[in-house]
């Protein structure tokens, strides 16, 4: 598959495993796709603040990842998302909800560690798995430039793709004024 991909979504891939490895993060969501595309200037010609949308990606973060659906979901059962978060981070701190989850240590690097030859760079060149959500991302990218009869994926074909998913990153570019037919339009010219 990767070989239709153009130099600019394979940019985004690699760059989205650059965003992940530096949030320490344990695989490569869908978020980091988006902020792929964003430090790629692939939204640009849709007037979106990178900064503001970032911004917006770390607060769901915050919350734990959940998004608007779900916050309201959970009120209508009489639970207040909010509350529920500043008790959490009241008792053990700030962006609790949003730190990365653990990393094992893997056996290469537990002898590569006891043998001195710790890597200098911190870990940095470290294989980042893609989480399933991500996956299905590039999988729909796929699809939807087969669908659009085009041979080549794009940064179109991965902003589509998650337009298409719903969660966080979709509902965020929502906000932000950006749906499938208005990236589609807009982007496809």
């Amino acid at each position: 598959m990767f070989e239709r991909f153009t130099r600019d979504a394979r940019s985004t891939v690699t760059g989205a495993v650059a965003e992940a490895r530096q949030a320490r993060a344990a695989a490569v969501t869908e978020e980091h796709l988006l902020l792929s595309l964003l430090a790629l200037g692939a939204l640009d010609p849709l007037g979106v603040d990178g900064a503001t949308v970032a911004a917006d990606l770390a607060a769901a973060r915050r919350r734990g990842g959940m998004s608007r659906a779900d916050e309201e979901a959970l009120a209508g059962l009489g639970i207040d998302l909010t509350e529920i978060v500043s008790r959490i981070e009241e008792t053990h701190g700030e962006g609790a909800l949003a730190a990365p989850a653990p990393r094992r240590r893997t056996l290469g690097a537990s002898l590569r560690s006891a043998l001195g030859r710790d890597q200098p760079d911190g870990g940095g060149s470290r294989h980042v798995p893609f989480a399933e959500g991500s996956k299905k991302v590039l999988e729909q990218s796929l699809r939807i430039a087969l669908g659009r009869g085009d041979k080549h994926i794009g940064t179109l074909h991965l902003l589509l793709a998650l337009l298409s998913r719903p969660g966080t990153v979709s509902e965020v570019l929502t906000d932000h004024g950006i749906t499938y037919a208005t990236a589609e339009t807009r982007l496809a010219a």
